[in-house]
């Protein structure tokens, strides 16, 4: 087994590469003091993490009913702002408390300043969570017929 939180940190550390502190090596290492994260899709909250310390309770809370067991598909996209990367990824874990698949992609859009992520705008699939966390057909009924 991959521990989830490893094996991001990794990819980040690998697609970011020197934009990093090297002595960060968690994604709440890497993370500004300060830093936000923001969930465009999230269902229903938060949308807005603010700070080092939200983050890491929330990746203890979604430790809690998803493990993520691999990365893959990661694909880096430099812009004009030497700042700003956009990362595409794939991951897949299951539920904690029913062993049922989880299968996500996000896109990410990730600013780093001084060695650290100043901000994180991550875009995923909200069906994706509640197929894991309900079931595909509490998902499937939501579809009008």
């Amino acid at each position: 087994m991959i521990d989830a939180v490893q094996s991001f940190s990794a990819m980040l550390r690998e697609t970011l590469g020197e934009r990093l502190n090297p002595g960060a090596e968690t994604f709440v290492q890497m993370f500004a003091e300060d830093g936000v994260m923001e969930f465009p899709y999230a269902l229903p909250s938060p949308r807005r993490l603010e700070g080092r310390e939200a983050l890491a309770a929330h990746l203890a809370y979604l430790a809690r009913l998803v493990e993520l067991l691999s990365v893959s598909d990661v694909a880096k996209h430099e812009t004009t702002d030497p700042e700003v990367f956009i990362v595409e990824f794939a991951s897949s874990g299951r539920a904690v408390a029913t062993g049922e698949p989880f299968e996500q992609r996000y896109i990410s859009v990730i600013r780093v300043r001084d060695g650290h992520i100043v901000h994180y705008k991550d875009y995923w699939n909200p069906l994706a969570i509640l197929r894991t966390m309900r079931g595909r057909e509490f998902v499937e009924s939501l579809a009008p017929r």
